[in-house]
């Protein structure tokens, strides 16, 4: 029986399931299995993970049914004592599992191990500090109010803790991921990891792209953790809501956005001041409303140059600079 189980749910991800699945291979901690669960995928995504020759991969095909029933059903192929998950377009540095077995075997009483997060773009190039946040022991109020795992591709989990809190919840779109980590850290230790291992692939047509879906179904996530919190933790929603607009705030305004995502990012912003109201003397306001006002006034080429140029003179590569989150929920 290995060590630890990996578990990687993938759809339709031959342009990164490759270099997923090395990242894994190629841990300097070797007693583990890895169960490659796909999930009806309609390109090559099969073909190629079965093309990768190694003994600890194992591969079962399955009708399409959405990344949480997919990690569930790895969790039920898993035999390991540990178990991890990485989506198939992230990638681990080569001592995240050593790192965080450690952690755990000398933090008995911890049964979750987390690392920091670093961003990737499409191509496997750094783009940005992702979640750096070092929290140990009893992590449960802290993570209420942002999810510091940052992703679904942290933490290593002793399995006898993940049989008693269940599985990941089936009913949630987005953020079933942090609804788990949560379940886990209302009973659990956590054991922090302070190193970037988890190398976290940002790209534009991801589930956390569409910024109105991401607010609805994250939303779900929050109200149930919150109705599940004890009463005296409940006054800490506030600061969960206004760190998650904070964070729609980013996303709405990164990159090429659109009209429509520029005037959700005042709606956000007005949110984000209701639950934090010391942004109301941060300059940040502006800035959104600037960057907004443009988007929805301007050409998309006079934009791109103005906002270059300004950043450039501001000596910061994105408003989530001024919004001065801890760590972001992804």
């Amino acid at each position: 029986m290995p060590t630890i189980s990996v578990v990687i749910p993938v759809y339709n991800g031959e342009k990164t399931i490759r270099e997923t699945i090395e990242s894994v291979l190629d841990q300097t901690f070797s007693d583990f299995e890895l169960i490659v669960i796909d999930d009806g995928s309609t390109d090559s995504t099969l073909k190629i993970v079965k093309s990768i020759q190694d003994p600890r991969l194992k591969i079962f095909p399955y009708p399409n049914s959405g990344v949480s029933m997919s990690r569930n059903r790895g969790i039920s192929q898993s035999t390991g004592e540990y178990i991890s998950f990485i989506d198939a377009d992230d990638l681990w540095t080569p001592d995240k599992l050593e790192a965080q077995l450690k952690a755990l075997q000398e933090n008995p009483q911890a049964a979750v191990a987390y690392s920091w997060t670093d961003c990737i773009d499409e191509s496997s190039r750094f783009l940005r500090r992702g979640g750096h946040t070092t929290a140990n022991g009893d992590v449960y109020a802290q993570l209420l109010v942002v999810n510091f795992l940052a992703n679904g591709s942290n933490p290593l989990i002793r399995r006898e803790a993940l049989e008693q809190v269940g599985e990941f919840d089936k009913s949630l779109v987005i953020g079933e991921d942090w609804d788990l980590w949560l379940r886990l850290a209302a009973r659990f230790h956590f054991a922090a990891v302070p190193a970037p291992q988890i190398l976290y692939r940002q790209i534009a047509d991801s589930a956390s792209s569409n910024v109105v879906r991401y607010e609805r179904e994250i939303l779900k996530a929050i109200n149930l953790a919150f109705a599940r919190a004890p009463k005296s933790l409940r006054y800490l929603k506030k600061y969960s809501l206004a760190n998650t607009y904070k964070y729609l705030i980013y996303k709405a305004l990164q990159g090429t956005s659109t009209k429509e995502e520029a005037f959700a990012s005042v709606r956000f912003l007005r949110h984000a001041v209701i639950n934090d109201l010391s942004l109301l003397k941060a300059r940040v306001i502006w800035k959104v409303l600037l960057k907004a006002g443009a988007i929805a006034l301007l050409p998309p080429r006079f934009t791109r140059a103005l906002f270059a140029k300004f950043e450039k003179l501001s000596n910061t590569s994105t408003i989530m600079g001024y919004l001065k989150l801890e760590v972001e929920p992804f």
